[in-house]
């Protein structure tokens, strides 16, 4: 059987390597093969052997997984990372509302860029799918539940430059027929999260050094907190599906509150480590959003996707990958 190439761009980040893992543990029958180009500027080889080896496969040694060290800002990177490639999953970004603020240009040159180096050099490969990792960030402050009716007015650098991606996977589809696919990704949590800077792994990581859970603002905003596997499973189905030149919300279709994420992130902790923690709060962070949550009824219309793991379930999981990481295993009474 001949192979088939899927390439991850920012394979060696968090949600890179789930989504490798996962291709290799759950396609293998279907002749699929992984490249990975990555800059290794977050994650590392290390961190995508890791992930392989956890999830049981050896394929990083013997072949089944291709590391390219390369940069999505580097055209030449792009077009020789992708030469043979059937899938492009486009991951590498400059992540998050708070780089952007600080640095907009290094964002724009990432994320609008690099996104359109790569749907080039996806387009002169004749790539037969191209799916673009996207946010909620491109609508900015409106009236959640956000759907993909909802005329985008970004807030951010970030949000404006992934709006931006968006705009050329439309673009390259209508004018080029590159059959490309932008997803809209919930707030991602799981295990492989450990460098992340996102608020579920913030919250685990303070609690397991001894430190206060630390929100930004009063934790009254809301956000649509979507565990690792459902995100990978998305991008399979939208790889399958006849969706080119659409545009989809990931997420769970629930909102909740950083404060309820707070006590759902104590009380996980406390009941498998007897770990008791306190909250600080401190600032609100410019170009953050007040509520945020998706509608996802187009995705399970025509993508047939469904979250199928719970807040609760998702937190569980990601302790256990926590704990693993700092080489805990028994259960710990103590308060911090």
């Amino acid at each position: 059987m001949m192979k088939r190439i899927w390439l991850i761009t920012g394979g060696c980040g968090f949600i890179g390597k789930s989504l490798a893992a996962y291709l290799l543990e759950k396609q293998r029958r279907g002749g699929i093969d992984v490249r990975v180009l990555d800059n290794l500027s977050v994650g590392s080889e290390k961190d995508l052997f890791s992930m392989l080896h956890h999830a049981g496969r050896p394929e990083f040694r013997t072949g089944g997984v291709e590391l390219f060290r390369g940069d999505i800002r580097n055209f030449e990177d792009c077009f020789h990372s992708v030469r043979g490639v059937e899938t492009v999953v486009h991951l590498a970004a400059n992540t998050g509302v708070e780089q952007s603020v600080r640095n907009p240009l290094a964002d724009m040159e990432a994320n609008v860029a690099g996104t359109l180096n790569m749907l080039e050099a996806a387009r002169r490969a004749r790539v037969r799918k191209f799916i673009f990792a996207s946010s909620g960030a491109p609508l900015g402050e409106v009236q959640p539940p956000i759907h993909e009716g909802v005329a985008p007015r970004p807030v951010s650098p970030y949000g404006a430059s992934k709006l931006a991606g968006e705009g050329y996977c439309m673009a390259y589809t209508r004018t080029f027929g590159l059959p490309a696919t932008a997803l809209r990704f919930g707030n991602v949590y799981g295990p492989g999260s450990g460098h992340k800077g996102s608020v579920v792994a913030s919250f685990f990581r303070n609690a397991l050094n001894g430190l206060p859970i630390e929100i930004s603002g009063d934790g009254s905003q809301t956000r649509d907190f979507i565990y690792i596997e459902d995100i990978v499973r998305a991008m399979v189905l939208a790889a399958k599906a006849q969706c080119e030149g659409e545009v989809f919300q990931i997420a769970t279709c629930r909102e909740t509150s950083v404060n309820e994420l707070a006590a759902a992130v104590r009380r996980t902790l406390e009941e498998r480590t007897g770990i008791r923690t306190a909250v600080s709060f401190g600032s609100a962070r410019p170009g953050d959003v007040k509520r945020n949550y998706s509608d996802i009824t187009k995705a399970r219309r025509m993508l047939g996707f469904e979250p199928l793991t719970t807040l609760d379930e998702g937190l569980q999981k990601t302790l256990e990958y926590f704990l693993r990481e700092a080489g805990v295993t028994q259960r710990k009474d103590r308060a911090v």
